[in-house]
C-alpha cells in the first residue's frame, strides 16, 4: 500500500498568485494609487508650491462657472460627433475596397496603413501646417481652380477642419478592424444573395452591414474614447485657437495643470471627463444590448 504524503499546505494555491503578482503589483502602483490620488486632489486646492488645502467639491460647482470648461466641453463634443461617424464610414469605405483579392492588394493595404503608423509626430504636424498656411499648398491649389484663399487658423470652422482632417487622415487601424471582419464573412451568403438577384447595394445593406454589427461597435467605442481624450492634434496644430475655438478638455485639462498650476482643478476636470467617457460608454453598451 502506497503511503500518502500531504503537501506542504498553500504551495499549489500560491503558485498562481506569485505568477499574477507583477500585474497586481504594476497595477496597484502605476494605475490604482494614481487613480485615487487624482480623486483626493481634484477635492483640493493645490498649486505644488504653497500649502494643499481641503475644499471640498468647489473645483467641480466651478466648472459649471467657467467659461473655458463649457466651452471646451461643446468643442470637444461638437468635435466627437464630427469626427466618429466620418471616421467610421471613411474607413469602412476602404476597407471594401482593400478586401478584394486582387494581385498586389496587400501593398495597397500597407500604404493605407501607414498614416496610423505616423500618427501627429512632430514631422507630420509641421508638414501639415504648411499645408494650411496663408501660401501653402492648399491655398495654391484653390487659387489654381478660382477659389479666394482660407484663413485655416483664424476662423473657428477651418480650424476645426484640419484637426478633424488629420485624425481622419490616420483611419489605419479602424479600417484594419473592418477588413479582419469582412474576411470573416462567408462568400456563400453573397453568392446565394446574387442567385436571388440582389445587387451590391442591397447585399451590403443586407448581409455586410449586419455581420459587422461587432466590428462598428468596437470601432464606435474606440473612437469616441479618443475623439474625447483629444489632446495632440489641437495643441500642436491650432493652440485651441482662434479664441479658443478648437480648446478641447484633453487641452484645458494641460493648460490648468502645466501652464495655470492649478492641479486641483485639473484633476477635477480630468475625473468628470472619466465619468462623462464612461457614461456614454455605458449608453452604447445598453443600446446594442437592447437592439
Amino acid at each position: 500500500m502506497k503511503k500518502k504524503y500531504n503537501n506542504p499546505v498553500g504551495v499549489e494555491n500560491y503558485t498562481g498568485l506569485l505568477l499574477i503578482m507583477p500585474f497586481v503589483v504594476g497595477f496597484v502602483l502605476f494605475t490604482l494609487y494614481p487613480f485615487v490620488c487624482s480623486f483626493i486632489l481634484g477635492l483640493t486646492d493645490c498649486d505644488g508650491i504653497n500649502e494643499t488645502d481641503f475644499i471640498g467639491f468647489e473645483n467641480y460647482s466651478h466648472m459649471f462657472s467657467d467659461e473655458d470648461f463649457l466651452k471646451s466641453s461643446a468643442v470637444t463634443f461638437r468635435y466627437a460627433l464630427i469626427l466618429v461617424p466620418l471616421k467610421l464610414i471613411f474607413s469602412l469605405l476602404t476597407a471594401l475596397l482593400l478586401s478584394a483579392e486582387i494581385k498586389g492588394i496587400g501593398i495597397f493595404r500597407t500604404a493605407f496603413y501607414i498614416p496610423s503608423i505616423l500618427g501627429s509626430n512632430l514631422a507630420i504636424v509641421i508638414m501639415w501646417q504648411f499645408l494650411f498656411t496663408s501660401d501653402g499648398l492648399v491655398n495654391q491649389l484653390l487659387e489654381i481652380i478660382g477659389f479666394a484663399p482660407v484663413g485655416w487658423y483664424s476662423q473657428p470652422v477651418p480650424a476645426m477642419f484640419i484637426i478633424v482632417l488629420l485624425r481622419l487622415w490616420e483611419f489605419g487601424s479602424t479600417m484594419i478592424i473592418f477588413l479582419n471582419a469582412l474576411k470573416d464573412i462567408p462568400k456563400e451568403y453573397y453568392d446565394a444573395a446574387k442567385t436571388d438577384g440582389c445587387n451590391s447595394i442591397k447585399s451590403f445593406f443586407h448581409i455586410t452591414l449586419p455581420l459587422l454589427k461587432k466590428a462598428i461597435f468596437l470601432n464606435l467605442i474606440l473612437q469616441t474614447v479618443s475623439a474625447f481624450q483629444e489632446f495632440n492634434a489641437p495643441y500642436m496644430l491650432t493652440g485651441g485657437g482662434p479664441e479658443k475655438n478648437t480648446l478641447t478638455i484633453g487641452m484645458l485639462i494641460y493648460n490648468e495643470m502645466f501652464r495655470y498650476s492649478d492641479i486641483g482643478y485639473a484633476n477635477a476636470v480630468s475625473w468628470v471627463l472619466f465619468v462623462v467617457i464612461a457614461v456614454i460608454t455605458a449608453l452604447m453598451f445598453k443600446v446594442v444590448k437592447n437592439n
